[in-house]
């Protein structure tokens, strides 16, 4: 092959390979536009349609509220046995359907539109039953959350103090999950919800003497974790009583409980006379979410207080509703009643109200 044959060859070659390079680019130019448009019209859908089709925005409240209460006489004795039907449940004066029901540690039924009730659950154990166990159940028994104070406000009976609470889980029904927080300064999750006794105690006795005592930063964190789990859920603090490193002030710790429907109940170490603005906490807080305060300064006393808190578990009722249409966006008033002649006679202990979350 000449010189002129092998020139003319290479130019040839050069001219189509540019122009292949030139039909990609082409292509590529094509589909990246293509693209594009199609990513303009997805951005400009939303607005036309809704344009197109005015005012079909709604904001809807699905949030169901959760009530935790005791009934007792006129000596302080428990009443079990009280059926849905027993009791009229208000909100600002409007009457409420009752979505479930429970007592103590029994599973939850669902109440019907007959006023009839059915287990929440099937009656037959499930496929690895003992894995089912394990597990925590939203439908029977009670998560609670204990929250132990290691501040340096707890060093005389630090010891005795973790026993107590020892014993107390030991003793809770079968049915209940168990989580124990400690705090000084910060929180820690010592053990987390579980039906593990032996891991609940664990993780409770690896609990050391801190600092500084942020009683309120601790229970606002673990009302927190306690508001992620469904089903029932109390919190038992066991402080001394003095705060004096958190950020948050104890009123609005005791709304969150309180819109929540978590009943606080606190056992402190101190006297009631010796610390008096803690007193007046404690009792509000208790009071506000259908919780109790107890003043227990020795261990025999804080054994007895755990025995009490335990006992109003195992004798509490648990009712869930979907509120009634309310125009009322602020506080609502709750109010539960027993309308039996005998029924007037009774207290009850729960939560005042709540304050609705926003819509939507």
């Amino acid at each position: 092959m000449n010189r002129r044959a092998i020139a003319a060859l290479t130019a040839r070659s050069l001219f189509a390979a540019r122009s292949l390079f030139a039909t990609r680019s082409l292509l590529a130019a094509t589909s990246l536009f293509a693209a594009m448009t199609l990513l303009m019209a997805a951005s400009l859908l939303p607005p036309l349609l809704a344009q197109e089709k005015p005012g079909t925005v709604f904001r809807v409240k699905v949030d169901m509220v959760v009530l935790s209460f005791t009934v007792t006489d006129s000596k302080g004795r428990y009443i079990n046995g009280l059926k849905p039907s027993d009791f009229r449940i208000f909100e600002d004066g409007i009457a409420q359907k009752v979505s479930t029901f429970a007592e103590g540690s029994k599973p939850a039924l669902q109440v019907m539109e007959d006023g009839t009730t059915r287990p929440m659950l099937a009656a037959e154990k499930p496929a690895g039953a003992e894995e089912a166990d394990n597990r925590v159940d939203p439908y029977a028994g009670t998560n609670v959350f204990v929250l132990f104070d290691t501040s340096n406000y707890m060093y005389r009976g630090f010891v005795y103090a973790s026993d107590a609470i020892a014993d107390f889980v030991r003793g809770l029904d079968r049915a209940d999950s168990v989580a124990v927080y400690t705090f000084s300064r910060n929180l820690n999750r010592a053990a987390p919800i579980t039906r593990d006794r032996n891991e609940a105690v664990f993780g409770l006795r690896k609990a050391v003497a801190g600092d500084d005592a942020a009683l309120y930063n601790a229970l606002l964190l673990t009302l927190r974790d306690a508001a992620k789990i469904p089903g029932r859920k109390v919190v038992i603090v066991f402080s001394n009583g003095p705060d004096n490193a958190s950020m948050v002030a104890p009123d609005d710790v005791r709304a969150v409980a309180e819109d929540e429907g978590i009943p606080i109940y606190v056992i402190s170490t101190s006297e009631v006379n010796k610390d008096s603005v803690s007193a007046t906490v404690f009792h509000r807080i208790a009071q506000h979410t259908g919780g109790q305060a107890y003043f227990a300064r020795t261990w025999q006393k804080q054994v007895e207080a755990f025995e009490s808190v335990r006992e109003a578990l195992g004798n509490s009722y648990g009712i869930t509703y979907y509120p009634a249409p309310n125009p009322n966006e602020s506080f609502r008033k709750i109010s539960i009643e027993i309308p039996s002649d005998v029924g007037h006679k009774y207290r009850i202990r729960a939560r005042p109200g709540y304050r609705p979350r926003g819509g939507f």
